[in-house]
């Protein structure tokens, strides 16, 4: 495996790190910490003084703390805009990105965000829920386009090197559980044809730019008509359309997820124009999301997400490849 992708440590080990983060926080802050989830990170619950809050503590060996710095930079540029995205707690010295020593060596950096309100649709929504993913998605990348980023800037890189090779952030689509050898001709075909395309396409400013780049819906909240961002995360540099092809992760091989596509390209439209060029890209990115997801789940098996997908989705992962590869439908659907 090329990086260390899944952090080791117990939910004991890790509560233990969340409640000293908690310490550095003013009197009011403490309270009640309940680990919500662990995926690429732990998230935690705090409730303290009648309000909810949500910490973040990071894993190791994946983002800096510049580049953590940097996405709550933009998550406040965004909140300027008027669109409901988290916001982050300082500590007692100001601090927003907290760093904590491990005694066995290494960090975890810790932030603590304002709680959001709003109920995650699911997949059992009306499709028109894709239709409001669409619209928000675009009103972030017209700030993301138009935005002046600060000196030091910096967030991590999605490209197809980065999303698909033996040295993805992800680790090697290879090591996903179930996916049988005899198909890893089929992957690497597409792989390769999604590069050509993409080298020819290229990284204009127009196609490529800052991205929340995992905009799907357990991400987005609904709350009394107006819809909520969460977990930037991921958030970095990749092609802008990368979100629509984040949008239905993991559930591409969904039997509407054709349905899915069309009402978010729909809603996006209503803010902002798809060029040809962008639409004509729409199945090259959707299958290379769904081999970068597919390096996701070999190297973080252990998590719950992974191991709730069932042991046919590395198997619709391969027949999305052959769709592409063999015909002009969208690599999605049943």
């Amino acid at each position: 495996m090329s990086a260390k992708q899944y952090d080791s440590l117990t939910d004991f080990q890790l509560t233990a790190l969340a409640q000293q983060a908690l310490s550095r926080y003013p009197a009011a802050l403490q309270g009640e910490l309940s680990l919500l989830c662990r995926s690429e990170n732990a998230t935690f619950l705090l409730k303290a003084a009648g309000k909810r809050y949500a910490l973040r503590l990071h894993r190791g060996n994946y983002h800096q703390k510049a580049d953590i710095v940097s996405e709550l930079l933009w998550l406040d540029a965004l909140r300027e805009t008027g669109i409901v995205v988290p916001e982050a707690v300082a500590d007692n010295e100001g601090e927003k990105v907290l760093t904590l020593l491990l005694p066995e060596g290494g960090a975890r950096h810790v932030v603590l965000f304002h709680w959001i309100e709003g109920e995650m649709p699911t997949t059992d929504v009306d499709p028109k829920a894709f239709q409001q993913l669409g619209n928000i998605t675009a009103r972030l990348h017209q700030h993301s386009k138009s935005w002046q980023k600060p000196a030091g800037f910096q967030r991590i890189i999605w490209d197809h090197h980065t999303m698909t090779s033996a040295q993805s952030h992800w680790g090697r689509w290879q090591d996903a559980p179930a996916l049988d050898p005899a198909d890893h001709g089929v992957v690497e075909e597409a792989i390769d044809r999604v590069g050509q395309q993409l080298d020819a396409f290229g990284k204009g400013a127009d196609r490529y730019g800052l991205i929340h780049a995992d905009l799907r819906l357990t991400n987005l909240l609904l709350h009394k008509g107006e819809t909520r961002v969460i977990d930037f995360d991921d958030c970095g540099l990749g092609w802008y359309l990368h979100d629509l092809a984040a949008a239905i992760s993991f559930v591409e091989h969904h039997p509407r997820a054709g349905e899915w596509v069309e009402n978010w390209i729909r809603g996006y439209e209503q803010v902002a124009h798809i060029s040809d060029k962008e639409m004509a890209m729409v199945p090259t990115l959707l299958i290379q999301r769904r081999i970068q997801l597919t390096a996701w789940v070999g190297s973080h098996a252990e998590t719950e997400m992974a191991q709730s997908l069932g042991p046919q989705w590395a198997a619709h992962s391969v027949r999305l490849c052959r769709r592409y590869l063999e015909t002009e439908q969208l690599p999605v659907g049943a």
